[in-house]
Order: C-alpha cells, then sequence, then structure tokens
C-alpha cells in the first residue's frame, strides 16, 4: 500500500481522506479575509489549506493582443486580459509566511502552487512540506522537473492533460529519483459540470501511473467529490470562500464555510462506508439476526399431529427453522403438545 506523508499526516487508500481548501484569490487581495478563510477552513476540519504563488508578470505578458484577452462568452472572466486577472488574483509573496505559519497554528497544512522557479525558490524558504503543480502547468516540464528535485510530496493536477502528457509529468519526478507523487483528476472548466467530471477516470489513473490519485473538484457542491471516495479518491482539492456573494475571481464556483464542512464531514463517512468485502452481517447486525423470519407454531398443535400450512406460519422473530425447512417440517407429526407462539425446532418432531 502507498503511503505518502505530508506534514505528519498520512495519505493513502486507508487513510481519511486529506482534503484541501483552495484559497485562490478569493481573499480578494485583503490580508484579513486571507487570515479569516484560513480560520473558517480550519473550523471545517479541511486537513490543508493551500495558496497560489505568482505575480502577474511571471504567468504572462500585459498584451491585449489576441490570445491575452480572454473573449469566450461562457467564460466566468470575459473580458479581462490575462495580465490583468492574474494581478487582481494574486496572493502577495509578503503573505505567504504569515499566512503558512497562522494555518500551521491551528493545525493545518500549508502550502501553495508555484508557477515559477523564482516562486518555487520563495516557497523553498519558507520550507514548504510538499508542491501542487496546477492543471494549466502540467506540460511545463522544466518547472516539473525543478519541483521535482526538491524531494518533496508533488500532487499534480491533470486537467486537459492526456496520458501521454500525464505520463510525461510523471517520468520527470521520477527521474529525479522522488517517489511521492499524488495525481489529482481534474476538469478545467469553472465551473464544471457533472457529466464533464468522469470520476471513472481515477481507478484508471491509479493503474496506469501507480500512484495515489485524488479529485481537484471544480463542480458546484459537494456531489462529485464524495462518489469519488467509492473509486479510490484519497485527496480531495475545493477552492473556498467566505461568501459567494461577496465576490472573488473564483467564488462562483467555490465553497462558503459549511459547505466545506459538508464536504469534509460526507467524503469522511463515504471513505468509513467503503470498508471490505462482507458478507453474513456484521458484529454489529448480530442483535438484528433475531428478527429475521423463522417457522413458529401458529395454533396449538397435539402430539400425534401433522404440521400443516393452518398450523404452522413464517413470522418474526427468527428462533424458529429457516423458512428453507418449510417443505421438510410440513407433513410431519408433533412429538408432544405445541402452543401457539413457539418456535418449530428439531426436538419437536416425532
Amino acid at each position: 500500500m502507498q503511503v505518502i506523508t505530508i506534514a505528519g499526516k498520512t495519505i493513502s487508500s486507508k487513510d481519511k481522506p486529506f482534503i484541501i481548501a483552495e484559497l485562490s484569490g478569493n481573499h480578494q487581495q485583503d490580508f484579513a479575509i486571507a487570515k479569516e478563510m484560513i480560520k473558517q477552513a480550519a473550523a471545517a476540519g479541511v486537513d490543508a489549506i493551500k495558496l497560489q504563488s505568482y505575480t502577474a508578470d511571471s504567468m504572462t505578458l500585459n498584451s491585449n493582443k489576441e490570445g491575452f484577452v480572454i473573449t469566450e462568452s461562457d467564460n466566468l472572466w470575459q473580458g479581462k486580459s490575462l495580465h490583468e486577472l492574474y494581478g487582481e488574483a494574486a496572493t502577495p509573496y509578503d503573505w505567504h509566511e504569515a499566512l503558512f505559519s497562522y494555518a500551521e497554528s491551528l493545525g493545518l497544512v500549508a502550502f501553495s502552487s508555484p508557477f515559477d522557479k523564482a516562486a518555487v525558490d520563495m516557497l523553498e524558504g519558507l520550507n514548504v512540506p510538499c508542491y501542487k503543480i496546477a492543471s494549466f502547468e502540467n506540460n511545463d516540464l522544466p518547472l516539473i522537473e525543478y519541483i521535482a528535485k526538491k524531494g518533496k510530496p508533488v500532487i499534480l493536477s491533470t486537467g486537459m492533460a492526456s496520458l501521454a502528457e500525464i505520463d510525461e509529468a510523471v517520468q520527470t519526478i521520477r527521474a529525479q529519483g522522488n517517489q511521492q507523487i499524488i495525481l489529482l483528476k481534474c476538469t478545467s472548466t469553472y465551473p464544471a459540470s457533472a457529466e464533464n467530471t468522469n470520476l471513472a477516470t481515477i481507478p484508471h489513473m491509479q493503474q496506469s501511473f501507480n500512484c495515489l490519485v485524488g479529485l481537484s473538484d471544480h463542480t458546484l457542491g459537494i456531489g462529485a467529490s464524495v462518489a469519488s471516495m467509492s473509486l479510490g479518491a484519497c485527496v480531495i482539492e475545493k477552492h473556498f470562500v467566505l461568501d459567494r456573494n461577496a465576490g472573488g475571481v473564483d467564488a462562483a464556483f467555490s465553497l462558503e464555510p459549511l459547505e466545506l464542512s459538508s464536504l469534509v464531514k460526507e467524503c469522511n463517512t463515504a471513505k468509513r462506508a467503503l470498508g471490505q468485502v462482507c458478507y453474513g452481517g456484521t458484529e454489529a447486525e448480530v442483535k438484528s439476526k433475531r428478527y429475521r423470519r423463522s417457522i413458529y407454531i401458529s395454533s396449538t398443535i397435539k402430539a400425534g399431529e401433522q404440521f400443516t400450512a393452518d398450523n404452522l406460519k413464517v413470522v418474526r422473530p427468527g428462533l424458529g427453522l429457516p423458512p428453507k425447512y418449510w417443505d421438510k417440517v410440513v407433513g410431519k407429526t408433533a412429538r408432544c403438545n405445541l402452543e401457539e407462539g413457539t418456535p418449530l425446532s428439531w426436538e419437536l418432531f416425532a
């Protein structure tokens, strides 16, 4: 069984799901909001919070030429240039240390997604326990190699990547001697529809790459995350916001505090419910077995009389012979007088 430990928390197919609250840019560049988000995420019971480490200039060019402006009508950020969007969403680098420290004081794992080597260097200086590679960067093999060389667990979102591209990324990490890889099934639309989420990919991804696999969930609500537990997901990442109505770049597909709490609760319930292959009832069901059906005397029978459909009945509780013996007992003779309500047993036959 594969086990990866991040800041003292173990992640495996047997452990409870490792749940990450993604702050993204929903702090609206207000440090107090960012800190309150971490406080509320901890109260909801998540295991970790994640930031994103970039600047507008490290992400793109300050250009309004074709390709640098979001034009799709169904895009949350239509009309914005990439530079403008990333400028609004960026988490200032000088916040990172204070936010990480605050998260750790609340018992949370704190880490980030770096988007260039300078961001990796900054995060290394803060001794982050692991790294996340975002879906849009999963084809940046030089960046992935640089991160892998740090020797820390790598969580890789696979949105948009083909099987071959995922293999390239995984092999790049492993080539640096780093075997600590968690792949996240991800659909890179915002929000993602249930129909495009394709959770069935999770076990295939596990088998294909011999890695732990989780879900970076951009759907609305918690249904997809909970369902992923049954397919072997061991990590869940969800975007988080204090109040969707108050805004935030990712607010439209982010969970509010009560929803995040429900996510944690229901994913943990789903994971526990998987259990193991079990037939014949659990130890907890032993007492319930007495209320199954069995064969009872339904009217008084005298010694020497035959058992018939008129004086026997299959009823609850289950203290008599099982119903499967009905055809064997009908027509046999009673050994003694029997009262209504007597459970039938082999000793009662003449």
